[in-house]
């Protein structure tokens, strides 16, 4: 193998690391948020939780990435240690089926349909698929498909690649002896080891070394050992992962490495012994790259039959390694634990897990807002205090999705992912406004207690009707946003509208009371001051129900958007706004 060939390989190689990452990633874009959901819904009970675990990385093409997600999970209290090990052990099967799609380059046969089964013949097809979707196709989904074949196309291009390099050590003396230390169990585990903690992914070292076996001779009982030390390698990913999370998060990385460590000693132990016993007519035989795939699932699939059982010796082993201490030092803030930064490298998976904490604040948002409302029937000082601790909540939570939502942006996100992290942007500034609004009516509460005035009781009826609409559109406003609920934020304009007829009713009917002398300008300042900040609230709704629209609609023109609402659903805007009328006349 001279230089060219080494270059050869490099080449192939960098490819081939690209391809699995490229196709990795728009299957994680193209995989839906339920499907990630039901790991944290559906684990209760272990067998579900390996079907799940192989499920969900059969789809992703990472059992790394899946394994990542329960810590994050675990670090962010939405899952059980117990039940993160059985997810993580079905993630070490279904990380077995790249490796069946990558041995499809040594099937061999001269018949038609036997020949289309070799990536050599039917990537180019792909990959004049993938190259139309992704230029020529408007919709999002086809486009990820399109790159999904191209991502693939590259992968098989670049093993093939690695084995043209590679044929030349085939009739290298050295290079075969050197692979005949790999029979030798532990320098096979530990060539195996390196290989995949460094490129991070026992599929793509699975990958290499399927490719090693269509250049050179490469005996069974090499390849066993150093699939074993693969199985060890992946573990990697995941402990860099736990590095400052919790104490739960840390013991599922340990679990991991447990579970393979054990595994492969234990499967180390039984094959060798068995060999010495029987003598197998093919620890000498040359590998093809479909033994190497069977292999690699025998072994996942035999681990996790022994261990399953095993789950709480498994989970007590990572406690006893990781102890509990009698303070915990983590800085992360529960409310916003959601927001770790290790979800960055899922983009997908980090604006589902910002949203949910968006939903959190707009909670805290309509109880502040109803809060102050409520302390013009029946003040209180402690209701006071609460108000004024969670305005500094929400002014916290709009610094932190803020910052974590910016940090989303610079990663390559789907074309939805994007604008939803743009609307979330939007939202949480008009959260942000409804709390401070929210305030200013408390401090209005306040001056008009410490004063010891009172509005009339002409007044005090026409602010009761105005509260109503207002914490009406707040409630619609905030179920909208938290699931999306088109046919509720398609109502919330016309109330919008309604709540802005009646504050510049109640403006008109103050102004006639104040030259009849009903009431005072001290009053009135304060009386116009508590309209304003309700009707502010009310234009913040509209805000938020708007981008719920968009999102639902796939159109990101607020005013499009805004057009459609009153004219494209012209008689729907209009009974609405004529029923909420009704519902708040004065």
């Amino acid at each position: 193998m001279n230089l060219l060939h080494f270059l050869e390989f490099i080449g192939g190689l960098g490819l081939f690391l690209f391809g699995m990452h490229y196709m990795g990633e728009m299957l994680e874009h193209g995989s839906s948020d339920k499907l990630k959901s039901i790991l944290r819904k559906l684990t209760n009970n272990p067998v579900k939780g390996v079907l799940l675990g192989a499920l969900v990385t059969g789809i992703i093409q990472s059992s790394s990435a899946t394994t990542v997600m329960m810590v994050g999970f675990v670090n962010a209290g939405l899952m059980q240690l117990s039940q993160a090990i059985s997810v993580i052990m079905g993630a070490n099967i279904g990380t077995t089926i790249t490796g069946w799609f990558l041995s499809l380059g040594g099937i061999k046969g001269d018949n038609i349909f036997v020949q289309m089964l070799k990536p050599d013949h039917f990537t180019p097809i792909l990959a004049a698929i993938g190259v139309i979707l992704v230029l020529f196709s408007k919709n999002a989904k086809r486009k990820n498909i399109g790159s999904i074949f191209m991502g693939f196309t590259i992968l098989m291009f670049g093993m093939a690649t690695m084995t043209s390099a590679m044929s030349p050590l085939a009739h290298n003396d050295k290079f075969i002896e050197i692979l005949t230390y790999f029979q030798n169990p532990i320098f096979g585990i530990l060539a195996g080891f390196i290989v995949t903690g460094v490129i991070q992914s026992s599929s793509a070292s699975v990958g290499i070394l399927q490719a090693l076996s269509l250049s050179v001779p490469l005996p069974f009982s090499s390849a066993m050992a150093i699939i074993l030390g693969q199985n060890i390698g992946t573990c990697v990913t995941a402990l860099l992962s736990s590095i400052g999370t919790s104490k739960n998060a840390k013991r599922v990385a340990i679990v991991h490495l447990y579970f393979n460590l054990f595994g492969s000693v234990l499967f180390m132990i039984l094959f060798y012994s068995l060999n010495s016993i029987l003598k197998f007519s093919f620890y000498n035989m040359q590998v093809e790259p479909y033994h190497i795939a069977l292999m690699h699932s025998i072994f996942n699939i035999f681990t996790t039959v022994v261990f399953l059982p095993f789950t709480k010796v498994l989970q007590k082993l990572a406690k006893l390694t990781i102890k509990d201490d009698s303070i915990d030092f983590k800085k992360a803030d529960k409310d916003f634990v959601l927001l770790d930064t290790k979800w960055l490298a899922y983009p997908s998976l980090a604006v589902s897990q910002c949203k949910k904490t968006n939903d959190n604040m707009a909670l805290l948002v309509k109880e502040n807002v109803s809060d102050a409302m409520l302390l013009f029937n029946d003040y209180s000082e402690e209701l006071i205090d609460k108000i004024s601790k969670t305005e500094e909540r929400i002014d916290q939570y709009e610094d932190e999705i803020g910052t974590f939502l910016v940090q989303i942006t610079k990663q390559e996100l789907a074309e939805k992912d994007s604008h939803l992290s743009s609307i979330m942007l939007h939202a949480i500034g008009n959260f942000e406004r409804m709390s401070d609004h929210a305030l200013n009516l408390t401090k209005n509460a306040v001056e008009l207690n410490n004063k010891k005035i009172f509005f009339s009781k002409a007044a005090q009826r026409e602010l009761e009707v105005a509260k109503n609409a207002v914490e009406q559109i707040v409630n619609m406003t905030v179920e909208s946003f938290a699931d999306y609920n088109l046919e509720t934020a398609r109502k919330i304009e016309p109330l919008e509208q309604v709540i802005d007829g009646l504050i510049a009713t109640i403006k008109t009917r103050h102004i006639k009371r104040l030259r009849n002398g009903t009431c005072t300008i001290e009053l009135g300042f304060i009386f116009l001051d508590i309209l304003n900040n309700l009707e502010r609230i009310s234009d913040h709704c509209s805000n938020i129900a708007i981008a719920v629209i968009q999102i639902n609609s796939d159109n990101y023109d607020t005013h499009e958007s805004l057009y459609k609402i009153k004219h494209s659903e012209n008689e729907n805007f209009i009974d609405t706004y004529n029923q909420f009328k009704i519902d708040y006349a004065i």
